[in-house]
């Protein structure tokens, strides 16, 4: 069952086990620079608002009734990252316009374990965007479909769907429960509108960030229950035309943001990562395809130096409808 709650997504399990259950959300944040430097982590500066698509129905192409799900509005070129909260295990599937975020795959309910397209929670705290090397992802950042600048339509040459896929699964209560008694006996703990308002995720800047190994294997996973939920991204304007509501504020700029002292991140842990995917690699950036469609840099794009930097590290309701996609 997928709940929504105070701005986040609950997945919870009862059937398969009373710890069963995990949030995600969607966090408004820094679009990074794009100019092929890598960069600590951004903050969260806030949850982006949710709503459920069949509260809005009359007001929203008859594709998106369909699809069920929720929504969330973004300017365009605004980033995003998204944060996993939870103590009992999932493995997580995450799309941007059906195109798998961890390996660039197209859309597929199933998990696969070579290559490994999905990321284990609470292991992965959070993804920022898509994973293109080792260590290195580049970030989300949200653009309208028919501009060309998606990874959808990068990979397809067609922008049909845009938005965020998510599929989960939970552990086997089974290898919970073996995980429960080891971590017990060790005292360890786990980690804790319109047709043209589509919008779509686009990779934006170079980020250092890893995509964690499955340390369970898929043995793991009850693949005899799942949650599924497609997640509408509407433009700002439009957002507040379906609503009535005004969209949060843009954010800042990178560059205002470290002129004014304010942190960035690193998480540092020694589990083993993901290579990357070469498809995804292949992506054109925004800021490159924004030079070739416009000659002239992209805004908002000023290199910069982060002068503050904190480590992180692991440490001791509605029904939301799945529809059909």
């Amino acid at each position: 069952m997928i709940e929504l709650q105070d701005n986040q997504l609950l997945f919870s399990f009862p059937d398969v086990h009373q710890d069963a259950r995990f949030t995600l959300d969607f966090q408004r944040t820094l679009r990074i620079p794009d100019d092929n430097r890598d960069y600590p982590l951004p903050p969260g500066l806030g949850r982006f608002p949710l709503d459920h698509v069949d509260d809005y129905g009359e007001k929203l192409p008859e594709i998106w009734r369909r699809r069920g799900g929720v929504f969330f509005p973004m300017f365009q070129s605004e980033a995003m990252w998204i944060h996993f909260s939870g103590g009992y295990p999932f493995a997580v599937k995450i799309a941007a316009g059906k195109i798998n975020a961890v390996t660039g795959n197209s859309w597929g309910d199933s998990l696969s374990a070579s290559p490994q397209d999905y990321v284990v929670v609470p292991r992965q705290p959070w993804l920022d965007g898509f994973c293109v090397s080792k260590g290195m992802i580049r970030q989300f950042v949200g653009m309208p479909l028919g501009s060309g600048f998606t990874a959808e339509e990068q990979l397809t040459e067609a922008g049909q769907h845009g938005g965020i896929q998510i599929i989960v699964y939970p552990m086997k209560a089974s290898r919970y429960e073996e995980l429960v008694v080891r971590r017990n006996e060790e005292e360890q703990v786990f980690f804790s509108l319109a047709e043209d308002a589509d919008m779509g995720l686009a990779p934006g800047g170079l980020m250092r960030q890893h995509i964690y190994e499955d340390p369970y294997g898929m043995d793991a996973w009850d693949t005899t229950h799942r949650s599924r939920c497609f997640v509408h991204i509407l433009n700002s304007l439009q957002y507040h035309e379906v609503t009535g509501r005004k969209p949060p504020t843009r954010a800042p700029s990178a560059t205002d943001y470290t002129k004014a002292g304010l942190p960035w991140f690193e998480y540092y842990t020694d589990i083993p990562a993901l290579d990357g995917s070469s498809k995804l690699s292949s992506l054109v950036s925004v800021a490159a395809s924004w030079i070739k469609k416009n000659k002239s840099p992209a805004p908002e794009n000023d290199p910069i130096g982060p002068t503050k930097t904190v480590a992180l590290g692991p440490s001791r309701k509605s029904v939301v409808r799945e529809g059909d996609f």
